[in-house]
């Protein structure tokens, strides 16, 4: 809905993401300030935020596959690490980093092609077990491998990644590297439901027996849409690989799949900005109950203890989330905006 007074005199117009002047200008304003934020802020806040932009990159991947094509993926962190390993395994070769990482989503893709044949054929709870198949698979694999080759158990290190003789090795190079890529996988989420591709996704999901009787390849969609998820996921392993400068078997597992979905369900799985949302809301109340673990810390409380109920905690919350506002944060942010577009008039 757009402003009082305000209406679209084109298609062009009305398909924009950003059809008010006001919405570009808060955009500018935002990105300014996180260009400007390095300036303010410490090497632990900045390691935090690039930790966030690369989970939202692994999140923007299951919107594509749950939120537009309706395909259960319990198996995002798994795909996660097939791009960390495979970023890591290049950079031995001295391949540039910017040649190393849409090689590592294109590997990431193709894996995930041989998990979703199966997935493509069954649905809802049938589905959700063929894709925690590729969450367990993924670590035997590792692990039975030769140790040169992959690091079996004990991981591989990553060479930095470089631009010339810049060294990205600093917190605030690697924040602007990230964030770069991250506007750019957003551009691409944001604009990809206004595709062929995208308004095929969102017919499979809706109805995927409809969507075949009109001409929509239903197969064919489904395979695309694990293929297309799991290239952001391959992007993210990337940018982690390069960002820890080591992988191992024991970052990429389950839990971190459930937590990726989860973001996705709080923030909202039919929107881009349900994925934002979700991200920094989850990440920011968990930096913050650690903050207070901390705290108590320092005044004698048990670690252990603190930081297990710390973990309930955040699942409280995201409990009390999903029952509170089930269709995600999204949905709570287009009311708020709706109301305040049509201020002073009434909505009834």
């Amino acid at each position: 809905m757009l402003p009082t007074g305000i209406h679209s005199l084109a298609y062009a117009h009305d398909a924009r993401v950003l059809r008010t002047k006001r919405s570009r200008l808060w955009l500018v304003a935002l990105v300014a300030g996180l260009l400007a934020y390095p300036v303010i802020a410490g090497p632990y806040m900045l390691g935090v935020f690039t930790h966030m932009f690369i989970t939202l990159m692994a999140v923007y991947g299951l919107y594509v596959t749950v939120g537009m094509a309706g395909q259960i993926n319990v198996a995002q962190s798994a795909f996660v690490g097939v791009g960390a390993f495979t970023a890591a395994k290049l950079s031995e070769y001295g391949i540039p980093f910017y040649l190393v990482i849409p090689l590592a989503a294109l590997v990431t893709g193709l894996v995930s092609i041989l998990f979703a044949l199966p997935a493509a054929r069954v649905k809802g709870f049938y589905l959700a077990l063929t894709t925690l198949a590729a969450q367990v698979v993924f670590p035997i694999v590792i692990l039975a491998l030769p140790m040169h080759w992959l690091g079996g158990l004990v991981g591989m290190s990553v060479e930095p990644a470089r631009i010339g003789a810049l060294v990205l090795g600093a917190p605030v190079h690697f924040y602007y590297f990230t964030f770069v890529l991250t506007a750019l996988l957003t551009v691409a989420a944001f604009n990809l439901h206004r595709s062929r591709f995208g308004r095929a996704m969102l017919a499979v999901r809706d109805n995927d027996v409809v969507a075949e009787v009109m001409g929509v390849p239903v197969f064919r969609t489904k395979l695309l849409a694990f293929f297309v998820g799991s290239l952001f996921a391959g992007v993210a392993g990337a940018c982690t690989a390069y960002f820890l400068q080591f992988v191992t078997v024991s970052s990429f597992t389950l839990f971190a799949s459930v937590w990726y979905l989860g973001m996705l369900i709080v923030g909202g799985a039919h929107s881009p900005l349900g994925a934002i949302l979700g991200v920094v809301f989850i990440t920011l109340l968990q930096e913050g109950l650690h903050h207070v673990a901390n705290t108590l810390m320092q005044s004698g409380a048990s670690g252990g203890v603190l930081f297990a109920l710390t973990s309930v905690a955040l699942g409280g919350c995201i409990l009390a989330a999903l029952i509170f506002e089930p269709r995600g944060l999204a949905h709570r942010w287009s009311v708020l905006r709706t109301a305040f577009q049509l201020w002073p008039f009434p909505r009834n």
